[in-house]
């Protein structure tokens, strides 16, 4: 058998085996807690930087109080 040939049964053997993989319920799973850490890091970075902008907008507020007065 040439080297490509083994490539290719190589190459078939692995997509069989991710095919596999990737209907087990482990694999499922994991992609949900990915999923769901990637939207807790959203919600909490969202949090943040509403915080950061309030905070802007406080300072900006104190200082045009003080450019009236």
């Amino acid at each position: 058998m040439t080297d490509g040939g083994k490539k290719f049964l190589w190459g078939i053997a692995v997509g069989v085996a991710a095919a596999a993989f990737l209907k087990t319920d482990t694999f499922r799973k994991g992609c949900a807690k990915v999923i769901a850490g990637g939207l807790q890091l959203k919600d909490d970075a969202k949090e943040y930087f509403e915080t950061i902008k309030e905070d802007a907008e406080d300072i900006k507020a104190e200082q045009d109080s003080k450019a009236n007065s």
